[in-house]
């Protein structure tokens, strides 16, 4: 029912910008997705389906062995440390093992060869290098409200480099 009196109209907002991520994202699931449906169409087609479905349970398998055996071993480490009193090392290593199980796991061929490759040391020691170098540099421009000055203010040293642990008190009175 309309009673003659116009809408108002409010002052037009500008629209936030979308960020890159926001934009190229479904771009490259959809991209991602194609290329497993046409690479395991093309194997299906050279060896037959019955080889595929081995090729995806055998993933499936190897995905959930390496993810079981990775997250033993974090734990592991967890474990020996806390019995020590410092800090887990090296528990990067762990968590590209379990990415790479779990891209085994995901049901295509593309994803299975990368997986496969995040399961050896090398490529393992170069992404955590690569993101080890990515951290320092976010914490080390660290503007406010960004992810590096999360990390800066989550880092409490003593002047010989060691974290502190502790807790604050206050009396309040």
């Amino acid at each position: 029912m309309t009673t003659g009196v116009p809408s108002p109209t409010y002052p037009a907002r500008p629209r936030p910008r979308r960020s890159r991520l926001r934009t190229f994202l479904p771009l490259g699931l959809a991209a991602w997705l194609v290329l497993e449906i046409w690479l395991l169409t093309a194997v299906a087609g050279a060896a037959g389906g019955l080889t595929v479905f081995l090729l995806l349970v055998a993933g499936f398998v190897l995905g959930a062995v390496v993810i079981k055996r990775a997250g033993r071993r974090a734990f592991q480490n967890l474990n020996e440390a806390l019995q020590r009193g410092t800090t887990p090392s090296q528990g990067g290593g762990n968590g590209l093992m379990m990415l790479g199980g779990l891209l085994l796991m995901i049901p295509g061929l593309f994803s299975d060869a990368i997986g496969l490759l995040l399961l050896l040391p090398p490529v393992q020691k170069a992404l955590s290098a690569y993101g080890e170098r990515k951290l320092r540099a976010a914490t080390a421009t660290a503007t406010p409200g960004s992810l590096g000055d999360a990390f800066q203010q989550a880092r409490i040293h003593r002047p010989d480099g060691k974290v502190v642990q502790g807790e604050v008190i206050r009396d309040e009175q």
